[in-house]
């Protein structure tokens, strides 16, 4: 036995390739989420020094030469940025995140954002210490 199959076809809606430029909100989104291809390729940058390293004194400096190319440092400069964007734009989303109770009433959302900076500051100074050394 056979199922009856409908001769009406199913409704999909149009949607245009801009559909997120015509929102603001969905504009910083997609920016955000796109931020993860230069993540991307920085860490693929940054495995590939590894690999160098290991390959010896030669290799390695041959990485930090590559890394000194007008385009990488553009690169680098840019990757910064849009690691900045998505640090900041993740930072404010994360009271959606982290529903936080004490003592029964709800943690306000500038706590856990302001949170957020004084952890990133205190990393940041850490690492910034231990490589110094």
């Amino acid at each position: 036995m056979q199922p009856h199959s409908s001769k009406r076809k199913p409704y999909q809606r149009e949607l245009p390739v801009d559909w997120w430029l015509k929102h603001a909100f969905y504009t910083k989104y997609m920016i955000r989420e796109g931020t993860s291809i230069a993540i991307t390729i920085y860490s693929c940058i940054l495995a590939w020094g590894l690999l160098r390293l290991s390959q010896g004194e030669q290799a390695w400096q041959g990485w930090l030469e590559a890394l000194q190319h007008p385009i990488a440092i553009l690169f680098h400069v840019l990757a910064l940025g849009l690691a900045l964007y998505h640090t900041i734009t993740w930072f404010d989303l994360a009271p959606k995140a982290a529903d936080i109770w004490l003592k029964g009433k709800k943690l306000e959302d500038k706590v856990i954002v302001m949170a957020h900076y004084v952890g990133f500051a205190l990393a940041t100074i850490a690492a910034l210490i231990i490589i110094t050394y």
